[in-house]
């Protein structure tokens, strides 16, 4: 009986270790509804916010603004230095921009309305590449602060994944130990 709760518990470990997942976010810039706009001042600036979060590979950017009186442009670092809006990477008049972060290295984005840009409203996020650890361990995850990034609702509806495995297995883990 103790060997098979000892395979049983062995087991466990190994697929815990063995299985990673990576839960892709959707980010609200700003952290919330609407905040793409003309900062009032520097600490109200949309980098200040982007410097004191994480953005890894997988992420979503959504903005949401008035469409009529607004976009999102992203471009290259020297437009984004100048704020030139005469050659965008890509343009998004939606209202409800999702831009989704798919390989490592900076993003940068600056408002499309004439002369925004110039005031301050632009944002560059670092996006961090996906490091691979040894038996799929990641790191843990850094602390979140109060002004970090705010998860957008999804219309998935679904089951954390992560956490429903780790109770699982904390669950099976008990029973086997006591």
């Amino acid at each position: 009986m103790a060997s098979r709760k000892a395979a049983l518990l062995s087991s466990i470990l190994i697929v815990s270790l063995l299985v990673t997942f990576t839960e892709a976010r959707d980010i609200m810039v700003g952290g919330k509804n609407h905040s793409w706009k003309i900062p009032s001042s520097e600490s109200d600036s949309l980098n200040k916010w982007a410097e004191a979060s994480r953005f890894r590979v997988g992420d979503t950017l959504v903005w949401t603004y008035d469409p009529q009186k607004d976009s999102v442009l992203q471009v290259i670092k020297k437009d984004y230095e100048t704020c030139n809006t005469s050659s965008p990477v890509a343009t998004f008049r939606d209202g409800n921009t999702k831009v989704k972060l798919d390989k490592p290295g900076p993003y940068y984005f600056i408002s499309g309305a004439d002369g925004h840009c110039k005031q301050g409203q632009k944002l560059v996020t670092v996006v961090m590449s996906t490091r691979r650890q040894f038996l799929g361990i990641s790191p843990a995850p850094s602390p979140v602060e109060f002004e970090g990034p705010a998860v957008a609702p999804t219309s998935t509806g679904g089951v954390n994944l992560r956490g429903s495995l780790g109770l699982v297995f904390g669950v099976l883990a008990g029973m086997i130990l006591f």
